[in-house]
């Protein structure tokens, strides 16, 4: 018997030693785990923040300001230049069209009232005073009534008073076509002279890249800024001293066309009477 209780007891203790290994002891365990594997609770998401939009100004530091603040004698001399040849240029084409438009308006006139007189000298006292037409009809009328001196005794009176109209019409011609000269230069030169201030421009670039040892744009933007706006002025005053010559001597061609048919007919009553008083 004691053999037999000692075989239960060994067995036993078998069993007690081979639960654990088999789960039995982890009944317990899920008991605590709720808690453990609970969620944590979610902060609530801090509400977005809307961005205030505020305009920053930022000066221009490549403008017509800063060429003129930034730029050397040479760029300053340049665009000088270039102003004095606009200002020049506007200046002509602005009283040459007052001019062109007045003797429009003196010719009309000469040619409603002047030939209607009773006489050359009465046609002539009605013309505008200072007119180009009054001037080239008093130019006759003195050449025919003057006509006298050891000098002019070899000259006919025929052709003095031919060679007196046509030295006034001369002296109108002469008159309208002051400034032109100015303007045709302006519009050959005034792209080139841009052009220089391109070229200076680059130079300063270059200069500048060469100093710093690196082609930073900060380097380079700004010089090269200068020289497209040099060019830009330049060619902002040629064009309209082009286009303005142009239609001034298109303008003029009409004018003195008027001016030298006047004269025409004012040489055939001079020389079809016997007196002009």
């Amino acid at each position: 018997m004691s053999f037999n209780k000692s075989i239960v007891a060994l067995v036993f203790t078998l069993i007690v030693g081979l639960l654990p290994q088999l789960g039995f002891a982890q009944a317990s365990a899920p008991e605590a785990t709720p808690a453990a594997a609970a969620p944590a609770p979610v902060a609530a998401p801090a509400p977005a923040l809307v961005p205030t939009v505020t305009k920053e100004t930022v000066d221009n530091p490549y403008g017509l300001k800063a060429l003129w603040a930034q730029g050397d004698f040479v760029a300053k001399g340049t665009l000088i230049i270039l102003v004095i040849m606009s200002m020049g240029s506007w200046y002509i084409l602005v009283t040459k069209l007052y001019e062109s438009i007045k003797v429009s308006g003196e010719a009309k006139a000469a040619r409603a009232g002047f030939f209607k007189a009773s006489s050359i000298r009465e046609g002539a006292s009605k013309l505008k005073e200072g007119s180009a037409f009054r001037f080239i009809a008093e130019t006759g009328i003195d050449a025919g009534e003057h006509h006298e001196g050891a000098l002019t005794e070899n000259i006919d009176r025929n052709t003095w008073v031919t060679m007196s109209v046509q030295r006034a019409v001369d002296e109108v011609q002469s008159r309208l076509q002051d400034g032109l000269a100015f303007l045709g230069t302006v519009g050959s030169t005034a792209p080139f002279i841009g052009l220089f201030g391109t070229v200076w421009g680059i130079l300063n670039a270059l200069t500048a890249i060469g100093i710093a040892g690196q082609a930073s744009i900060d380097k380079v933007a700004g010089p090269v800024g200068e020289s497209l706006l040099m060019t830009a002025i330049g060619l902002a005053v040629a064009v309209p001293a082009v286009l303005g010559y142009n239609w001034l001597v298109r303008r003029n061609k009409v004018t003195m066309d008027a001016v030298r048919s006047f004269a025409a007919d004012v040489h055939g009553v001079l020389m079809g009477a016997k007196s002009v008083r």
